[in-house]
């Protein structure tokens, strides 16, 4: 989503990072690059105006002068004013009441509602170990009903029937009496949107507002909207008392300027991120982070947090444990590791949190790196469990049943092999202490840790195929 800002950002404070001194005159430019930059990104006028003049008072003040570096001072200036724009920190939900705690949806029809409500039942789930349930009031879209019982289902939250014969209030108030029965800790009650904002919308959604009496009542908007972000979140928020906002859509090509614009225009903070259609696809709204990305030095603290939910780590352990005692790295090992990066988002999303990877991230995108690791993954899978063991058992008459069954050529699993053996080569190193040797080295190459991970990334080592 914020991947031309970023490149219109980083183009624009490239000329003045190298500065000794500024002044007036040479961050004039650079800020009217900054301003078109967030124009084009839709971000919203008097969100540019006040984040612009804010940036000028600061760069011309005495924190600048003093620097060591005014350049890169100014940088951390843009990344200080961005952060401020959408909220100093990652706001999480206020569920501290007596259950069940209510969470009421609003938003315009097709920002993604009900698709947020699955996304969160299964977020409360997992994270914050809650049972949950979700009932639909929206007694108008046809399908949506039978959507939200559907993404139940496969989230494994509590679902609470209604009819589009019934009152909005009659089922939200029902569905809370059935969660107190079966002692859930959290109602979530999907609304009705339209397709535009109008009177009837809204005395509804304040009715049912006042009926259940939400601990948190969280605006859903999509963030390919633009420029109409402003008068959608005025609504909303004249309208409700807001604590927050889900922003869907992120992964989608928007501009970005929602994000950067519903929290000036509400006051209220963007909460999650809807980064995907998968029921997974939700993140918790770090601006810090966000900042970070958005001027391209990466998001560690995002990718080790993925690391953590998405990476079996059991299967990651067992790895190790057969390095170190000198055991031979197969194709099985080497199947699981692709796995493991598709589930983290594959090498670009992996590329895109590392500092100063964008060029990295984009020459993979380029690469088509996903379809070459499905391809690979495929060549393993035409594979005997003994040839998996043992590559060296590959003769020309197994290569060509390997190539036939997995649709490939010949040289995509010579590929494969060659790729194998550097990994190989690279794990044997490893045995015993040569691992914390290896890191204790790239600790000293990097200046003290940091940096990127043995092998740029690819898990084994060695650059991955079609990047070098």
């Amino acid at each position: 989503m914020f991947e031309n800002l970023s490149d219109r950002l980083s183009h624009s404070l490239k000329a003045i990072t190298g500065k000794a001194r500024l002044t007036e005159n040479n961050i004039k430019d650079t800020l009217r690059e900054v301003r078109k930059a967030l124009l084009e990104a839709d971000v919203a006028l008097p969100v540019v105006k006040a984040f612009v003049e804010q940036v000028r008072q600061r760069a011309l003040g005495q924190e600048v002068s003093k620097a060591l570096n005014p350049g890169q001072q100014f940088l951390k200036i843009v990344e200080g004013e961005l952060i401020a724009v959408m909220g100093q920190a990652n706001a999480a939900l206020d569920l501290a009441v007596k259950p069940p705690a209510v969470i009421l949806m609003a938003g315009l029809q097709g920002a993604g509602k009900t698709t947020s409500v699955a996304k969160l039942a299964r977020y409360l789930k997992e994270r914050e170990k809650k049972k949950v349930l979700v009932v639909s009031a929206d007694v108008y879209r046809p399908a949506a009903i039978q959507q939200l019982e559907t993404l139940a289902g496969e989230v494994g939250a509590e679902f609470f029937p209604s009819s589009a014969d019934q009152q909005p209030v009659v089922i939200a108030t029902a569905a809370i009496e059935q969660a107190r029965r079966s002692h859930a800790d959290v109602v979530i009650v999907d609304t009705a949107g339209r397709l535009h904002i109008d009177e009837q919308l809204m005395a509804e959604i304040q009715g049912l507002h006042a009926a259940v009496t939400p601990a948190e009542t969280l605006f859903v908007i999509d963030a390919m909207i633009g420029q109409d972000a402003v008068n959608t979140a005025k609504a909303f928020d004249a309208a409700l008392p807001l604590t927050g906002v889900i922003l869907t859509k992120a992964d989608g090509d928007a501009r970005g300027g929602a994000a950067l614009s519903v929290r000036h225009v509400t006051g209220k903070p963007i909460k999650f991120l809807g980064v995907g259609e998968k029921v997974e696809a939700l993140e918790p709204f770090h601006p810090d982070r966000i900042a970070s990305r958005i001027l391209g030095m990466g998001d560690i603290m995002s990718l080790i947090e993925e690391a953590e939910q998405k990476i079996d780590q059991q299967k990651a352990r067992r790895l190790v444990s057969k390095v170190q005692k000198g055991k031979r790295f197969d194709l099985n090992d080497l199947k699981e590791q692709l796995q493991q990066m598709q589930n983290m988002g594959g090498m670009t999303a992996m590329l895109e949190k590392l500092p100063g990877m964008g060029n990295m991230a984009q020459m993979a995108e380029q690469a088509n790196m996903g379809k070459q690791f499905k391809q690979m993954e495929a060549i393993i899978n035409s594979m005997t469990p003994a040839e998996r063991r043992n590559p060296d058992l590959l003769n020309g008459s197994r290569k060509r049943r390997i190539i036939q069954g997995s649709g490939t050529q010949i040289q995509d699993l010579n590929r494969l092999l060659k790729q194998h053996k550097q990994m190989a080569k690279m794990m044997k190193k490893m045995k015993g202490g040569g691992m914390a040797r290896m890191m204790r080295g790239m600790g000293g190459m990097m200046g003290g840790g940091g940096g990127m991970p043995p092998g740029g990334g690819f898990p084994g080592g060695g650059l991955p195929p079609g990047m070098r």
